[in-house]
């Protein structure tokens, strides 16, 4: 086999359809677009979602709830998690990352401490916000809840 001899596969690349290129070929005169109405004028057919003058299903469906633009979305951890850091450390969101705790730290997102499981070690924690449960078992376990 020599570069020379090279093609490619059968039938792997198709011929483009040239329109308007006389009687004889088949596709001259109206250039397939059959003859005059919407679809054969320049720029003609219709917007998608167009149903023939009835009224679109997007427009016959409810509106139904609100996206409130100024809310807070936090990550979310349960305290249940920090058991794994020793006495005395300083708990952040940037250090749950670095350890996996958390997936990913957006600017948007927060992170919110839950207070689901328990707590054996007093520890620092830094975070946007609290649950009253979390903040409760962390001063319990003798450690310090601070809002970022």
């Amino acid at each position: 086999m020599n570069l020379q001899n090279l093609s490619p596969a059968k039938e792997s690349r198709k011929k483009v359809k040239r329109v308007g290129r006389g009687i004889g070929s088949g596709m001259g005169k109206t250039s397939t677009r059959g003859h005059k109405g919407q679809n054969a004028r320049s720029g003609g057919g219709v917007p998608p979602g167009f149903e023939g003058g009835q009224m679109p299903l997007s427009r016959r469906l409810p509106k139904r709830g609100f996206n409130n633009k100024w809310r807070i979305e936090y990550l979310t951890v349960n305290i249940s998690a920090l058991n794994r850091y020793n006495k005395g450390t300083e708990v952040t969101a940037e250090k749950l990352l670095e350890d996996g705790v958390i997936k990913y730290k957006s600017v948007n997102k927060g992170l919110k401490v839950l207070g689901e499981g328990k707590l054996d070690v007093a520890l620092t924690v830094r975070a946007a916000n609290f649950s009253e449960s979390a903040k409760q078992a962390i001063e319990k376990a003798g450690g310090k809840a601070e809002v970022v």
